[in-house]
């Protein structure tokens, strides 16, 4: 099992086909038994791909703010946020999704690709394209710079630097961190108004001596109200949906032009 260790980090493609030839009765190439090892290691990648490669952080993180803003725990249940996150996360990455199919895995299905190191290169370009594009749009390049400086990178000249320089496994963390800092913003944004509307109860209940009354359960029904009456749904997740930027922009620069 030495092969996977090393293997799969860097070509996960190499590492099917690798694994392909210890099996009983194959050869070595993609066929019917590497199929069902690679339906497997797929399955058990997903989760974490949505995690940390998708705008699943940024979604996920902010309902939660939402939730908590609202003042009621476990209203919307976890099941219906991930759940929205995850789909709103599909949505998404339909068209970074359908280039990763249509530039790598399937020209390596139809035998149009057969070196596995250019199957995972053509697989991997989209979805660190769009990576990229989120970063640049947050200007967080920052989390990038921090993660390559560990790594040895030396980063006292950002100028000099490309996307090509940024490795995978320095972009995906580097990528959880904006995605993070980019979620707490907007989740500020979110809770600022109906802290307003706490602090207005709290201080009428004072004023009224009902101290022993909590303010979180008086101001719940009003907090509600209003984001029913601004259609806080839409307005939330619309703007959530507009916060993601497109990987075009970004894709000129993956071999030239730096950072900076």
């Amino acid at each position: 099992m030495n092969f996977l260790a090393t293997a799969l980090p860097d070509n996960p493609i190499a590492a099917l086909e690798q694994a392909g030839a210890l099996l009983p009765a194959s050869d070595g190439s993609i066929g019917s038994t590497i199929n069902v090892l690679l339906l497997l290691t797929v399955l058990a990648l997903v989760p974490s791909i949505l995690v940390l490669c998708t705008c699943f952080t940024r979604f996920v993180v902010v309902l939660a703010v939402l939730r908590q803003a609202l003042g009621s725990p476990s209203l919307p249940p976890t099941q219906i946020l991930v759940g929205l996150s995850l789909l709103l996360s599909v949505v998404v990455m339909a068209p970074t999704l359908e280039r990763m199919y249509d530039d790598g895995i399937k020209p390596m299905i139809d035998g149009e690709i057969t070196n596995s190191e250019e199957a995972w290169k053509k697989t991997k370009k989209p979805i660190r394209e769009f990576m990229f594009a989120q970063i640049e749009a947050a200007d967080n390049w920052s989390t990038v710079y921090m993660m390559l400086d560990y790594r040895g990178v030396d980063t006292s000249d950002p100028r000099k630097l490309t996307m090509d320089d940024v490795d995978t496994l320095s972009l995906i963390p580097a990528y959880v961190l904006s995605e993070l800092k980019t979620a707490f913003l907007i989740g500020f944004r979110i809770y600022l108004p109906l802290l307003v509307i706490d602090l207005l109860v709290s201080g009428l209940l004072v004023s009224m001596g009902m101290l022993m009354l909590p303010p979180v359960l008086v101001s719940l029904p009003f907090k509600i109200l209003l984001f029913v009456l601004v259609d806080g749904w839409e307005l939330v997740v619309g703007n959530l949906l507009q916060s993601v930027a497109a990987p075009e922009g970004v894709a000129m620069l993956m071999t030239s032009g730096g950072f900076v």
